[in-house]
């Protein structure tokens, strides 16, 4: 992509998504997605009914009288991006993939977090880091973040979760509200998602295409893996094969669904086929 081009499907983007975080989602990115943290505000004199825990005692110690902390809720937060750019990202059967998805939802959270004078950051990920984002606030800042995400040509292939959960771990040490958006195409992560669940505000966002829980029939089909090249053939003619797939899914989408119960994370399926605005602003009404 050359960068004449890069630069107009940035600002394709930046508007959609920019439009869409203004008028729709900054009221409900506020109240859903709330300062977790106390900061320090003032020490003022002991009051009755304060609690004793709250003295400073060197303040006291200082001044004669009993003194205590005031805190209040820090409103400043830091969002955090964790894309899946891994192969199967490159899945579309509807004229949009999942990394078009991807890049449009990044983009909206990212707007609607510098609407709100937050800071994001980004980890884009397949069997590997692929780019660290550290956290910055600003519009320039955003359109790096969605620059990277359109430009990047990943050096691999697979999704590996645990490698980018662990890796945000390391690197966030402080809380954050942090989306992980992927088709959640791997296994072996649970742990590391428990923990990220509770170190930080975390939102699961599972894109799906339609392929993914149902098969055309259109007789034999070759399904090529996208993230290990391998090709399979499937007699999608058969209606027993087809239930079979299906089944097989949507067990896996359970499966999926309690692990987020497990780990205290929040989840939303979005489609490549449909709008992604409703099922947004449920996550949001139901955090709210």
């Amino acid at each position: 992509m050359d960068t004449v081009e890069l630069l107009k499907r940035v600002r394709r983007v930046e508007i959609k998504s920019r439009g869409l975080s203004d008028k729709i989602f900054s009221g409900e990115y506020a109240s859903a997605f709330k300062g977790r943290g106390m900061a320090f505000s003032e020490n003022r004199e002991y009051q009755h009914g304060d609690e004793v825990r709250s003295i400073d005692w060197n303040v006291t110690a200082r001044m004669g009288a009993p003194y205590v902390k005031v805190f209040e809720e820090e409103r400043e937060l830091t969002v955090f991006i964790l894309a899946d750019i891994s192969g199967s990202s490159e899945l579309g059967t509807k004229g949009v993939s999942k990394r078009d998805r991807i890049t449009e939802l990044a983009a909206v959270l990212a707007f609607s977090a510098m609407g709100n004078n937050d800071k994001v950051g980004a980890i884009l990920f397949s069997d590997r880091i692929e780019r660290f984002i550290p956290p910055k606030k600003g519009r320039s800042h955003v359109l790096r973040i969605i620059r990277e995400i359109l430009e990047i040509k990943p050096e691999g292939k697979g999704t590996d979760l645990s490698e980018a959960l662990d890796h945000f771990l390391s690197a966030m040490k402080k809380r954050t509200v942090s989306f992980l958006l992927s088709d959640f195409r791997d296994e072996g992560y649970d742990d590391l998602l428990r923990r990220a669940g509770k170190k930080h505000d975390l939102v699961a966002l599972k894109i799906e295409d339609p392929i993914d829980l149902e098969l055309p029939s259109v007789g034999w089909l070759p399904m090529k893996d996208p993230e290990t090249g391998e090709v399979k053939w499937m007699m999608t003619g058969s209606k027993k094969q087809r239930n079979k797939f299906k089944a097989l899914e949507l067990e896996r989408s359970e499966k999926l669904n309690k692990l987020f119960a497990r780990a205290g994370v929040d989840a939303a399926t979005i489609r490549t086929d449909m709008p992604y605005v409703k099922p947004l602003m449920q996550l949001f009404d139901r955090r709210g």
